[in-house]
């Protein structure tokens, strides 16, 4: 039995089901999406279909992503917020314009039921973003971070990669948990496009939402599988560039 991770998706179906194909995922793997399901391409509605149906045959763990958390905001409260449409979220919006009443109010549930975090039996968190406090995500003042924190991943590209993990100035956040996988901060931004290692941060995130494809890791063996390009699978759509 594998566990796997996923990456941000952000609407493109066409590229989970790339992975899901090319990682030959089967009922007996552990799948653990690291968040933001929607936001970019057209298909937010058909990624969300997809990952309930998925959840009918495979273990799987759901995080909260801060794209999937204002649009549940949206869903709920009406909640205009020209920021959030600007940044993927025009897309969702007219995708869903389409959708039945009866399918939003069973995304909404799939939406409010999303994890905070996972932390596994090897002591490995998955999180979308990343945390704040020194003694680890028990202990977050902050909970609304864990799905928009970007100084965890800042910090793990930071640090001298020559200090030892016991040295007096070694950052504490990066200690606590054998590995850390997160997303939400794209690997684009230090020209990348396959999963990052950072101390003991993995970034799973490889730009799925602009010019990268998507990817799922085997976080056992560090094996990966990724998509195409999402703008060569959506041609005639821009995604979130």
């Amino acid at each position: 039995m594998r566990t796997l991770v996923i990456g941000d998706i952000h609407g493109g179906l066409r590229a989970l089901h790339q992975i899901i194909e090319r990682a030959n995922v089967n009922p007996n793997d552990t799948l653990i999406f690291l968040g933001d399901y929607v936001d970019g391409w057209s298909q937010s509605p058909e990624v969300i279909d997809c990952l309930i149906a998925l959840k009918a045959t495979n273990n799987c763990i759901f995080i909260l992503g801060n794209h999937d958390e204002l649009f549940l905001e949206w869903l709920n409260e009406s909640k205009d917020n020209p920021l959030w449409y600007k940044h993927g979220g025009e897309s969702t919006v007219l995708a869903y314009a389409k959708v039945s009443p009866e399918t939003i109010k069973k995304h909404i549930d799939f939406l409010q039921n999303l994890e905070k975090y996972y932390l596994d039996d090897q002591n490995r968190l998955f999180i979308h973003a990343g945390f704040t406090n020194l003694n680890g995500v028990d202990y977050e003042y902050f909970p609304k971070l864990f799905c928009w924190d970007r100084t965890l991943w800042e910090t793990a590209m930071a640090l001298d990669k020559n200090m030892k993990s016991n040295d007096l100035m070694y950052p504490k956040r990066l200690t606590l948990y054998k590995e850390i996988y997160i997303g939400h901060t794209p690997v684009s931004r230090i020209d990348q496009t396959i999963p990052v290692q950072m101390a003991s941060v993995w970034n799973v995130d490889t730009g799925a939402a602009f010019y990268g494809p998507l990817t799922i890791m085997d976080v056992d063996t560090k094996a990966f599988w990724q998509s195409e390009p999402l703008h060569n699978l959506y041609p005639n759509e821009k995604g979130r560039n």
